[in-house]
């Protein structure tokens, strides 16, 4: 069985959002000490990591409340590597969008963006109208392979993210999706449950599709 990790590697010199992460070591393996412990300290948002409807919402579901419904199960990885900035309604449709409940964006982020150690100065995100297409069908989940789902022009009032966190769709984000196929999976993602709050750090897996037929 093949098993895609989407997740990037954590460390203090990785692309982030704010502050970048740092950690220390509280225990060395030593002649007295037998093993090696650490202490970070890291955003919620710090590398893939699951946007939480209570984001954008006040009152809304928090990290650690989110129905694993909406995180486990079929997906589909659609190929937007054309797209230059903004993804719209259209290029989700002509992507093959149509019919699936989890969607997650294969862009040139994942081969340029999301490769470096700085934000970029451009990037492809979802734009509100392929947001509003998204919540209308009725998907519950939706990955990009950026820090953000937002478009760049739209990183003042968030439109894309209200717009999904209102209709409860869980966002992920930094999902490393460079040596992933367009086609249908079956995904597996659990955020850590940080305890009301907005977003957490969230490994995530896609497994054959025909593994939905096993569970």
């Amino acid at each position: 069985m093949t098993i895609i990790d989407l997740s990037i590697p954590v460390h203090p010199d990785m692309l982030h959002w704010g502050r970048r992460p740092t950690y220390e070591m509280v225990e060395e393996i030593s002649d007295t000490n037998p093993s090696e412990v650490s202490r970070w300290l890291i955003g919620a948002h710090t590398g893939t990591h699951v946007d939480a409807p209570s984001h954008f919402v006040p009152g809304g579901t928090t990290v650690d409340s989110l129905p694993l419904t909406h995180t486990v199960g079929p997906a589909r990885v659609l190929d937007l590597r054309h797209v230059e900035k903004e993804i719209t309604a259209d290029d989700l449709i002509a992507a093959g969008a149509e019919g699936a409940t989890r969607v997650l964006f294969k862009t040139r982020n994942s081969t340029d963006a999301l490769t470096r150690n700085e934000k970029s100065p451009t990037w492809v995100g979802l734009g509100p109208s392929g947001a509003q297409w998204l919540v209308d069908q009725g998907v519950v989940f939706a990955a990009n392979d950026y820090m953000t789902m937002e478009a760049p022009d739209h990183t003042v009032e968030w439109p894309t993210h209200v717009i999904l966190c209102n209709a409860g769709v869980v966002i992920l984000e930094n999902a490393n999706l460079a040596d992933t196929e367009a086609g249908d999976y079956y995904l597996v993602c659990q955020p850590v449950p940080f305890e009301g709050r907005e977003a957490a750090p969230a490994p995530a897996l896609l497994l054959p599709a025909e593994t939905a037929n096993v569970v």
